[in-house]
C-alpha cells in the first residue's frame, strides 16, 4: 500500500489496483502544494469522516470528474446527494460496507459535523473515524477529527489496525500531548501518521513535538506532502 498525505487530513490510499481519497480538502487548502489533477487521477472512491468544509473539500467535484463513489454517514450522504453526487454509499457508526476489493467501517470520533448554509448551520451527522481493510494490505484507521476516548482501545482490539492516522493539531482536535497519550495507552507498537496540523495558524505548526512525546511507544511516520509512503502489513 502507498499512502500519500496532501496536507491537513487529506490522504490517498493506493492498493491492489484501487485508489481512494479520504477527506479530500485540496482546493483552498494552504497546505496542499501539488497538482489537483494528479492527486485525483484514478480515484474510484472518496471516504469522508465528517461534514466540515476542511474535510468534505472537493468531494463533489471529484465525484463528478471521476464518477467516484462517495462513502459518508447517512446525513452527510443525503446532503451530498442534493449537491449533485450521484454515487453514494451511506452508512453510520458501527457499520461496515463492502466495496470492490476492500471494506470500510465507521467507528466513533468525538467531534462535530455541519455546514453553514444561508447563515445557519446544517447538521450533517456525527463525526466518525474510518477503518479501511483489504486482503493482504495493512489495515488503516483514519481517526478523523477527535478527542481522546478510552474506546480507542476497543476499536484497536476489534479492528486490529496496522496504521493509524492521528490528528495532532490541537484547538479542534487532540494536540500533541493528548495524541501522544492516546498512542501510549491504546496504539502502542503500531505505525502512526500525524495529521491535521500546520494547515492554518491556529493549529500546531509541526509534528516534531508529537514525535518526541511518542518516543519509542510506536513508529511515527511523518510523510512529506505529496510523496507516497510505502507500507506493508504487520
Amino acid at each position: 500500500m502507498k499512502i500519500t498525505w496532501f496536507g491537513h487530513a487529506a490522504f490517498r490510499l493506493d492498493f491492489a489496483g484501487t485508489s481512494v481519497l479520504i477527506d479530500p480538502f485540496l482546493t483552498g487548502n494552504p497546505a496542499f502544494t501539488g497538482d489537483f489533477g494528479a492527486a485525483i487521477a484514478g480515484v474510484s472512491h472518496v471516504l469522508l469522516t465528517h461534514g466540515h468544509g476542511d474535510h468534505v473539500g472537493d468531494t463533489v467535484a471529484i465525484a463528478r470528474i471521476n464518477e467516484a463513489t462517495v462513502v459518508a454517514n447517512a446525513d452527510l450522504a443525503s446532503w451530498l446527494g442534493h449537491q449533485g453526487v450521484a454515487k453514494l454509499e451511506p452508512m453510520n457508526t458501527g457499520g461496515t460496507i463492502h466495496q470492490d476489493g476492500f471494506t470500510v467501517s465507521m467507528v466513533r470520533a468525538d467531534h462535530s459535523s455541519g455546514m453553514m448554509e444561508e447563515g445557519r448551520t446544517i447538521y450533517l451527522g456525527n463525526a466518525n473515524g474510518l477503518i479501511v481493510k483489504a486482503p493482504g494490505e495493512p489495515t488503516v484507521w483514519h481517526m478523523g477529527d477527535t478527542d481522546i476516548f478510552s474506546d480507542m482501545g476497543l476499536i484497536a482490539e476489534l479492528h486490529k489496525p496496522d496504521v493509524v492516522i492521528v490528528p495532532i493539531g490541537d484547538r479542534f482536535t487532540m494536540g500533541p500531548e493528548l495524541a501522544a497519550v492516546a498512542v501510549s495507552r491504546y496504539l502502542g507498537g503500531l505505525t502512526i501518521i500525524p495529521a491535521h496540523y500546520a494547515t492554518f495558524g491556529l493549529l500546531e505548526p509541526g509534528a516534531e513535538r508529537f514525535v518526541s512525546l511518542v518516543g519509542e511507544e510506536a513508529t511515527v511516520v511523518v510523510p512529506d506532502k505529496g510523496v507516497p509512503v510505502s507500507l506493508s502489513r504487520g
